[in-house]
């Protein structure tokens, strides 16, 4: 994609990016709450195919038409919220206990992935050309989309439903603006999006131009960077499968989050500081470990939702990352363009091996001041998850995990009949007058 960007926009690589990224990201914001609520009436299958197929459509655009493709995947960001369905559906089928486990599955999947498309990638453009890159990745989203329609069954059954397909959805669960006042109204559901859109920008914004960083500021060519995404895949995967499960055991839910932050800022420092090739391996490996914060934050958004929420929960969670898309990208390329990191031309081709240029400012005390910003931003969200309570379900009771009196706070005052219940602890969202509550049944590629 980097190649096709430049190739399109030569004198304005990084601009276009921020821009392109943005659109996607303001578009997933937007309309993640309603496809959230909507999969909570309609099941989780015909958006899991949905996000997957708007997602992957315009991948063949990259080769019959540029502009196009730059046009689809900015407008693709309506659907771009897999994530939030296929947790959701992951809360659908197993048990509260079983969550964190599975969401660290599901994200250790995404993380191998992550190992070798990059390697395929390089190997087949260096061997074969970008064409064959593009047929193959085309080829592999219909075989996903096949193995949806064919091997996927619907996860939530008809009595987990509010109603059958023909209910309603009100504005008030389609407006993402409205999702947000409802998350003013209950403090654990403030702090926890808080705490996301803390973290998750700084990271938004380094997945955008990290990789080219390294190319052109460090001095990686194409095969450090394959090993270096292989590296950082494969720890992640360790970390999200073994590691996950037991911190979340030993350590706690809220706990694990606030570890997994810890690794967050103590790599983007690490990024930010460093200048040698040799830091960014080792900054590369607490990388990795801090990919436990998001399982770790889903399990902790779906232990405090309803079984009937769990899209919804989601959804705003996947909204706020939409967002963060938008904006993290923009905010790293103003901050390189502040203090004069030029990221502009790409150097050697991205196939080739040869080491580029440095544009590393000699004697400079902060290589990657975007990094160092992130570490700061994250640092910001650490303080707010202190302040999460630790919420049961099953007894109602809130406590936090750093109050050790143990005697139980005043219970909050009611709200009045115009507030909006909490979204997280309350099943009313649906606005039906006669509903009685399903059981409370336990549950992105």
């Amino acid at each position: 994609m980097l190649t096709v960007l430049h190739e399109t926009f030569p004198q304005h690589t990084f601009l276009m990016n921020g821009l392109i990224q943005g659109v996607k990201g303001l578009l997933s914001f937007l309309s993640a709450p309603l496809i959230g609520a909507l999969s909570d009436v309609w099941g989780r299958k015909p958006f899991l195919l949905g996000t997957v197929f708007f997602t992957c459509f315009p991948i063949p655009l990259m080769k019959i038409s540029p502009w196009w493709y730059f046009a689809m995947i900015s407008v693709s960001g309506v659907f771009s919220v897999t994530f939030s369905v296929i947790f959701a559906y992951v809360a659908d089928v197993t048990q509260e206990h079983e969550r964190s486990t599975a969401y660290g599955w599901v994200s250790a999947t995404f993380a191998a992935s992550l190992v070798s498309s990059p390697a395929i990638g390089a190997y087949l453009s260096a061997n074969y050309g970008d064409s064959l890159v593009v047929l193959v990745a085309t080829v592999v989203a219909l075989l996903d989309i096949c193995f949806i329609l064919i091997a996927v069954p619907e996860s939530l059954p008809e009595k987990m439903r509010p109603v059958s397909w023909g209910a309603q959805i009100s504005w008030k669960q389609a407006d993402p603006f409205a999702s947000l006042k409802k998350v003013g109204k209950d403090s654990t559901v403030l702090l926890i999006c808080i705490t996301v859109f803390l973290s998750y920008l700084p990271e938004a914004g380094q997945y955008s131009s990290f990789f080219l960083y390294l190319r052109q500021v460090i001095g990686f060519g194409s095969v450090k960077i394959a090993a270096f995404i292989a590296m950082v895949g494969i720890l992640s995967i360790v970390a999200q499968t073994v590691f996950l499960s037991i911190l979340m055991r030993s350590l706690g839910n809220k706990n694990t989050v606030l570890l997994g932050l810890g690794f967050q800022m103590l790599q983007l420092a690490w990024y930010g500081f460093g200048s040698q090739a040799w830091m960014m391996w080792a900054a590369g490996t607490v990388a990795a470990m801090s990919s436990i914060t998001f399982p770790a934050i889903s399990a902790l958004v779906s232990r405090n939702a309803e079984s009937d929420q769990q899209g919804v929960a989601q959804g705003i969670i996947t909204g706020i990352r939409g967002l963060c898309n938008g904006l993290g990208p923009a905010l790293y390329g103003f901050i390189f363009y502040m203090f004069h990191v030029e990221l502009t031309e790409l150097g050697p081709k991205l196939n080739s091996n040869s080491t580029p240029l440095h544009y590393i400012r000699q004697g400079a005390v902060i290589p990657g001041p975007p990094f160092l910003f992130g570490a700061c931003i994250v640092l910001m969200s650490f303080l707010v998850a202190l302040f999460i309570p630790e919420y049961s379900k099953a007894s109602g009771v809130q406590k936090h995990s750093n109050s050790g009196s143990g005697n139980l706070p005043n219970p909050p005052e009611r709200l009045s009949d115009e507030d909006i219940e909490p979204l997280l602890q309350d099943s009313s969202i649906w606005e039906l007058s006669s509903f009685e509550e399903p059981g409370n049944q336990c549950t992105e590629l």
